[in-house]
């Protein structure tokens, strides 16, 4: 049996010099991770969205959320934990402040004792930079109407009708929607950081004021469909940061 007309494309354009590893790695990014996305990104055009590519954005954005709940689960989780355990970390820094090599081993033995995986928050933040990578592509390719992966089920629009509430979701330097998005990010990480006791460092001020800035300014060159992206997924995290909040509370009743 033959290969699909799709793979021997793909096998004929591979360059001799690559390595059978990238080639594979390339095939599973285009065909288990890209494709589907944009298929789903353009039945959500057509159906749900009814020609309105900034609705399904905001559509896809939610869907994503919802599949990597468990991720954000198991991060604020940690999170929540570390928090608690702040003074007791806090004290074993003071305690062995000139053992660096037993502070950690310490740090880590109270972590592990209360199930505190410090890889949590890096397999999150690992999974949500590869998705903004891909979502970069499937943004790119839904604007562009590079529609020749669509699968048989999905019909291919006309056209596609890239604008959003006066915008056009694939310009550039769209100050409006980048600047939202800085704002938001700023009050969001300060709200998360006004129940924390005994006030901010200086390093998370910093963080608190910076990190809202490169965002923007990321932001602020690159298609305004990933504003769109970044603003959606900012909401649905007010609303984990809002149930966050619930469960400190009853975690801490029930400490």
């Amino acid at each position: 049996m033959g290969l699909p007309a799709k793979l021997e494309v793909q096998l004929l354009n591979l360059n001799s010099d690559s390595s059978p590893q990238f080639f594979m790695l390339h095939v599973f990014w285009h065909d288990f991770l890209y494709t589907p996305l944009l298929n789903i990104l353009i039945w959500l055009y057509n159906v749900p969205a009814f020609g309105n590519l900034g609705v399904a954005i905001i559509y896809l954005t939610i869907i994503i959320r919802v599949v990597l709940l468990p991720f954000t689960v198991v991060s604020e989780r940690s999170k929540i934990l570390y928090e608690r355990l702040g003074q007791k970390i806090d004290k074993i820094g003071h305690d062995f402040k000139n053992d660096p090599i037993q502070k950690k081993e310490m740090i880590r033995k109270v972590m592990r004792e209360h199930k505190v995986s410090p890889w949590a928050k890096v397999m999150v933040l690992g999974v949500q930079a590869l998705t903004l990578v891909l979502l970069y592509q499937v943004f790119l390719g839904g604007i562009n109407g590079k529609l020749g992966d669509l699968y048989s089920w999905v019909a291919h629009p006309d056209f596609i009708n890239t604008k959003f509430l006066g915008f056009d979701l694939g310009a550039t330097h769209i100050l409006f929607w980048s600047g939202l998005v800085g704002v938001i990010l700023f009050f969001e990480i300060f709200i998360d950081y006004r129940s924390k006791p005994g006030g901010l460092t200086k390093s998370e001020v910093t963080y608190m004021i910076f990190f809202p800035a490169a965002c923007f300014f990321i932001l602020w060159i690159l298609p305004m469909a990933k504003s769109i992206f970044i603003l959606t997924s900012l909401c649905f995290s007010f609303i984990v940061i809002f149930f966050r909040q619930m469960i400190k509370k009853k975690m801490g009743a029930s400490g």
